[in-house]
């Protein structure tokens, strides 16, 4: 059941779900670095890049707005950037009196400002992809045999695997409030604010006093079963020739992208 509240990998045997995870982390980063480096305005260049996403998405037999729907999480963090809007360069298209402060967005405030929108869209839904075509042990892997450092690895590989236990732990402690919080039909449960307050502060100590004497418990069972630092998995990883087809097709793309947004 927590599985699915954290865990986004959907199972299909489709090309995407096949290639090596490798190979879909390197064009994942090369991806979100190409957008990144795309200059202002490069709407074409965005579009194109959008289409090898739509591309990925029905490769990956998830559907062709798998990544759309799930993308729309950055715009809350996107907003930071509305400050890029009322840029000091560019002409100015209006002016905005609140008070002592007067604000004056520009036309090239405003094509920076949808410019880091796109990328951020573009990204996530990038990384989206990821996470639903490759299982959680696999991506650890991946990031091994590219080098990241052991320590960061399982540092990840830790706090993934403890966000069930904190999450079942948790339940816990709700439903045995809600097994001692009995109340009359029609008046609301619990007392004043400072009494709530005080509960809630309880729970979480004893949250967090449980959930490190599971996890010292869970360590011991992994130890106990020959962990030696680093997730196991029946994939052998193996780079074949279809992982380094799609790996130059989709620096191919890449490179293509980059033209269409420098060249004009």
């Amino acid at each position: 059941m927590h599985v699915n509240a954290f865990d986004h990998y959907h199972f299909h045997d489709s090309l995407i779900h096949r290639l090596d995870a490798r190979v879909k982390v390197v064009v994942t980063v090369a991806f979100i670095l190409s957008n990144a480096v795309l200059p202002d305005g490069s709407w074409l260049a965005f579009a194109v890049a959008w289409l090898v996403l739509l591309l990925a998405n029905d490769l990956s037999r998830l559907g062709l707005v798998y990544t759309f729907r799930r993308s729309f999480i950055v715009l809350p963090f996107v907003l930071v950037a509305v400050t890029a809007i009322f840029s000091p360069a560019g002409n100015p298209l209006a002016e905005w009196h609140l008070g002592f402060i007067t604000l004056i967005p520009t036309d090239f405030g405003v094509v920076r400002f949808f410019s880091i929108l796109i990328r951020s869209w573009l990204s996530v839904q990038m990384a989206v992809l990821l996470v639903g075509t490759t299982p959680f042990p696999d991506l650890i892997h991946a990031f091994e045999h590219l080098r990241l450092p052991r320590v960061l690895t399982t540092i990840i590989a830790f706090l993934y695997r403890y966000l069930f236990v904190l999450t079942d732990e948790a339940l816990r402690l709700l439903r045995a409030r809600e097994a001692r919080s009995a109340g009359l039909p029609g008046q609301k449960r619990g007392g004043r604010l400072a009494w709530r307050a005080k509960v809630t502060g309880s729970m979480v100590g004893q949250l967090f006093l449980r959930s490190y004497e599971r996890s010292d418990r869970i360590y011991n069972a992994m130890l106990a079963r020959g962990y030696t630092g680093h997730l196991r998995t029946l994939n052998p990883h193996v780079m074949n020739r279809l992982d380094w087809s799609m790996l130059v097709l989709a620096f191919f793309c890449l490179i293509l992208i980059q033209l269409v947004g420098w060249v004009r």
